[in-house]
């Protein structure tokens, strides 16, 4: 059976888009799964760092280029994540000018991009057998945001409680994610313990959550000191896995693989 392409997707930047989608694909990965994680976010690219992986010669703009195999892209990196599954990452070039060129293209250059985005699930899940492809994002309404949830499956849009960013997402969510009829869910990230110290208050921001958004709510992960001062230098799940945030990512990779095969309603009963 063929896996799924999910992207995960901001209203804007600062929400932990980029900390949650490596924490997921390793999440995968240690599980048995075999994943594919993508930096599509071309203006600030930041998986290099987090794998401290170096790019091999071809990087992730040279494939949407079309100068490249995207297998040439890929850099395998089981031996880090210590699962049973396979890990490979796809790096856009961090280099100043690469991030210049790819911020000048044209509607005509990402049109041809969107084509290669969507022959991914041939090229790869036939030929690696994946599970899934994960898309970490540029934030907002870039185009190559548009061609990574055109080119999903499944989006996952990360938020933070900020007023404007709550309405910014469900703006977003409605206006384009409706447009495209996307399966999509929401993660509320860095959320202040004393927010939601009891069941009962958890519950209630759920309530209020699902009220505004009108789709599921895969998970509250709560801020935690530690994964703010490791500060994306490290694969925090793997190098930390007796931490709760650790656990909080088990449970949220279960629910996103639920979205992916369920429908809405049950993930509402889930999460």
């Amino acid at each position: 059976m063929m896996g799924n392409i999910i992207a995960v997707h901001s209203y804007k930047g600062g929400t932990g888009k980029t900390l949650l989608s490596v924490n997921l694909a390793s999440t995968y990965a240690k599980r048995g799964r075999n994943i594919c994680l993508f930096d599509l976010d071309f203006r600030a690219p930041s998986l290099h760092a987090a794998f401290k992986a170096e790019g091999n010669g071809y990087w992730l703009n040279d494939y949407l280029n079309g100068t490249c195999d995207i297998k040439k892209v890929l850099i395998e990196l089981n031996p880090r994540i210590k699962g049973s599954g396979r890990l490979f990452v796809g790096l856009a070039n961090p280099a100043t000018e690469a991030i210049r060129e790819m911020s000048a293209k044209d509607r005509k250059w990402e049109m041809r991009a969107l084509g290669r985005l969507l022959s991914l699930k041939t090229s790869l899940f036939n030929d690696i057998h994946l599970d899934h492809i994960i898309f970490d994002t540029s934030p907002g309404l870039q185009y190559s945001s548009i061609n990574a949830i055109v080119s999903a499956d499944v989006a996952v849009v990360v938020s933070s409680l900020d007023a404007s960013d709550i309405k910014g997402t469900q703006r977003m969510t409605h206006e384009l994610y409706d447009l495209f009829e996307k399966k999509t869910g929401i993660i509320l990230n860095k959320v202040l313990a004393g927010i939601m110290s009891t069941p009962s208050k958890k519950k209630a921001l759920l309530e209020k959550l699902r009220v505004i958004h009108n789709l599921p709510i895969i998970d509250i992960i709560p801020c935690f000191c530690e994964v703010l001062e490791a500060g994306g230098t490290y694969v925090f799940t793997v190098e930390r896995p007796e931490h709760p945030f650790t656990a909080i990512l088990n449970e949220v990779a279960t629910k996103v693989e639920n979205l992916t095969s369920s429908s809405f309603q049950q993930v509402h009963a889930t999460a």
